[in-house]
């Protein structure tokens, strides 16, 4: 076997490694709970309110997410669509994260106790700023911007 060919079937053995790793850290949807693929409200749970939350921009922002009536006091709901999840962690403050765990990316399924927790290897994060309280996950939540106007929570 000429050095050519080797490296042919070591690149090969590579894709193919990298392709079953990106299988097994994805997330099909189904797994995470708590809801439907059209963005219906999931989970409950704690804390709200984001470093990406605007209480004065107009209604016509982005895409609505919910009625602030529909995110719980102390808890939280997951946008399974959008990958977002939106806290409440005190009356009338609204935050947002991104629904994807930094540990292996999959999608977080609740919000309960005060965190917001991944069903793949047991992350949680801290409803009020998605902040690491169980790993293996080593980095918080990204903020998602949000607009909370009239009632209403939207992306953006």
């Amino acid at each position: 076997m000429n050095a050519n060919a080797r490296r042919r079937t070591v690149l090969t053995a590579g894709a193919a490694g990298a392709a079953a790793l990106v299988a097994g850290c994805g997330s099909s949807g189904d797994e995470s709970g708590g809801g439907d693929a059209s963005g219906t409200p999931t989970g409950t749970a704690s804390d709200a309110a984001s470093p990406g939350t605007s209480a004065d921009a107009s209604p016509g922002g982005g895409e609505e997410l919910a009625s602030t009536d529909d995110i719980p006091v102390g808890g939280g709901t997951i946008f399974k669509e959008q990958k977002v999840v939106v806290t409440q962690p005190e009356e009338g403050e609204f935050k947002a994260f991104s629904a994807v765990c930094t540990h292996a990316q999959c999608l977080v399924s609740t919000v309960s106790d005060g965190t917001i927790n991944c069903p793949c290897h047991g992350s949680k994060f801290s409803i009020t700023d998605a902040a690491v309280e169980t790993g293996p996950a080593t980095r918080p939540l990204p903020a998602e911007q949000i607009t909370v106007a009239g009632g209403s929570i939207r992306l953006g």
